[in-house]
């Protein structure tokens, strides 16, 4: 069932925020950025501090939002003033700091703002969508997401068919963003073609790999576009049932997931007969079993239903047998996260941006050797090179780049002369390197590339399940190997056997983790193999 009135519940709600809001205007916001990246460097004592400071002033709102990406600048702090005008405060953290900000709100003077011309560079090149608000606004109030047109995107989904909505969403080309790339809509509808009675829908926010936390970003600085984007795909699926899987060590995006998801219920935006369509959705939020293989989709199913932390044979897919022996779609956050804008405002504007393959932009996490570290939007065709260059400002004065690893543990090393790659799905380099969820982490030329290798398998070792024995047995040997290497105590068959190793792990193995675990190896060998004394083509 479908309802043109939808729409017209969702302005309701909208001019009610609106409305709450008018008396908002007039105070002055002292907003804090903080995520799980800033509060390593004292985010949440810096907001702690400036309540109590603000504490019985009624002229005074301080709000914690989340990061806008700018890592390297935290703890970032914006005084928005009533006319319209902000001042800008970064790397805030002690004393002088405070005192700065609290005469800013009283009037007094700014001294200066240390980072401006890093902030502008690491933005100039972005094309930001995802991250939209992220930074400036409160991330769990509804009002807030509302007034700025947020939920309007599931009001006009819930006004159509759901093959409609389907239509839609392929007609714009979304792809996943968790690493696979497959088109999402398919997934719903496969799910949707199945006949049972029940169907669900998993947000996959896992993201246990290191060096990746784009989902974190999300989830802390604008949990609402999560929720609407997984209604939305729920509708289209029609699946009942909603389940939030976050990371077990991810705690302040589990709270502030929590908080948004508490609002949207309580306004009928995640609960039975959604905006008056007729639609009945729950939502739930799980946290995940702990280990980077919890992110592999039919391990997740597994420690949802309390059984081991394994993945399953397949066939039977989730889309046929999934959650409970039935129809499930798994989508990234990331994902959900972009269909709120498409549906707002169409498929041809979201496919106008990025490659004709993949269109839309990738969020990055960069890390590592770079002077501006943290979390890019960038449209998908973007090269790795431009990212660590224009986004990032080039490894630190005095240093050159000597080689990126790219997309986690389970992709590769590029050197500095292969950074030209475009960010695609699928092989960005034919030595095994891919994309993944969208990980870059930098090395300068002092940097190992066989250490990085090893330590990377190291973590493919640990993490591995131990179901099947081609991962279970294969990813020790690959670390051992790698580690004598990496000692320079290589044993007579090593480089050897760390090419056999590599190609039958990654054929026999029975998920992605075993499936990519190869990867660090073969590009070790395609690009340093005559370093270790081997030819890459041998």
């Amino acid at each position: 069932m479908t309802s043109p009135d939808c729409r017209l519940a969702w302005q309701a709600m909208r001019d009610a925020a609106l409305q709450r809001r008018v008396g908002l205007s007039d105070m002055i916001r002292v907003v804090v950025q903080w995520g799980h990246c800033s509060q390593a460097v004292g985010a949440d004592d810096v907001h702690r501090r400036l309540a109590q400071l603000f504490q019985g002033r009624d002229d005074v709102a301080v709000v914690a939002a989340g990061c806008d990406g700018a890592c390297f600048a935290a703890t970032q702090v914006a005084v928005e003033l009533p006319d319209g005008t902000a001042r800008f405060f970064d790397r805030v953290a002690g004393d002088g700091d405070i005192s700065e900000i609290v005469s800013a709100v009283d009037g007094g003077a700014l001294d200066h703002v240390r980072l401006q011309g890093d902030l502008e560079a690491f933005f100039a090149v972005q094309h930001i969508a995802l991250m939209e608000g992220i930074g400036s606004v409160d991330p769990v109030s509804l009002d807030e997401y509302v007034a700025g047109s947020g939920y309007m995107g599931l009001a006009d989904a819930l006004s159509m068919p759901p093959e409609a909505v389907i239509a839609l969403v392929l007609e714009a080309g979304l792809l996943g963003r968790g690493g696979a790339y497959f088109p999402a809509a398919l997934k719903w509808q496969a799910a949707r073609r199945v006949n049972a009675a029940r169907r669900h829908l998993v947000v996959n926010a896992e993201e246990g790999e290191p060096g990746v936390f784009k989902d974190r970003h999300l989830m802390e600085g604008n949990p609402h576009r999560i929720i609407e984007g997984a209604v939305i795909a729920a509708y289209a699926a029609g699946a009942g049932n909603v389940v939030i899987y976050i990371n077990a060590e991810a705690d302040l995006s589990a709270d502030r997931m929590a908080a948004a998801l508490e609002a949207a219920e309580a306004a009928g935006l995640a609960t039975a007969d959604v905006l008056g369509s007729g639609f009945d959705c729950a939502l739930t939020i799980r946290r995940g079993a702990g280990g980077y293989v919890c992110g592999e989709e039919t391990t997740l199913l597994n420690t949802v239903e309390g059984r081991r932390r394994e993945p399953r044979l397949r066939p039977p897919f989730p889309t046929d047998a999934g959650l409970y022996g039935e129809p499930t779609v798994i989508n990234n956050a990331e994902t959900l996260a972009n269909l709120p804008a498409i549906l707002r405002g169409g498929a041809r504007r979201f496919g106008s941006i990025g490659l004709n393959e993949a269109r839309g932009t990738r969020l990055v996490s960069l890390s590592g050797a770079v002077r501006r570290p943290g979390l890019a939007e960038v449209p998908m065709g973007t090269t790795v090179r431009e990212v660590i260059d224009l986004v990032g400002g080039g490894v630190p004065q005095g240093r050159a780049i000597g080689f990126a690893a790219v997309g986690g543990p389970s992709s590769g090393l590029l050197p500095a002369s292969e950074l030209d790659v475009p960010l695609r799905p699928g092989m960005l380099h034919a030595s095994g390197v891919v994309m993944g969820a969208g990980g870059i982490t930098v090395f300068d030329d002092r940097a190992s590339p066989i250490q990085v290798a090893a330590r990377l398998s190291q973590y493919n070792a640990a993490e591995s399940c131990g179901k099947c024995t081609p991962c279970r047995e294969g990813t020790p040997r690959i670390a051992e190997a790698l580690g004598r290497l990496a000692a320079g105590e290589p044993g007579n068959s090593d480089l050897r056997d760390l090419q056999d190793l590599a190609e039958i792990v990654g054929a026999a193995s029975l998920c992605g983790l075993g499936q990519m675990a190869g990867n660090p190896v073969t590009s070790l060998l395609h690009f340093y193999g005559d370093t270790l004394g081997i030819a890459a083509n041998e």
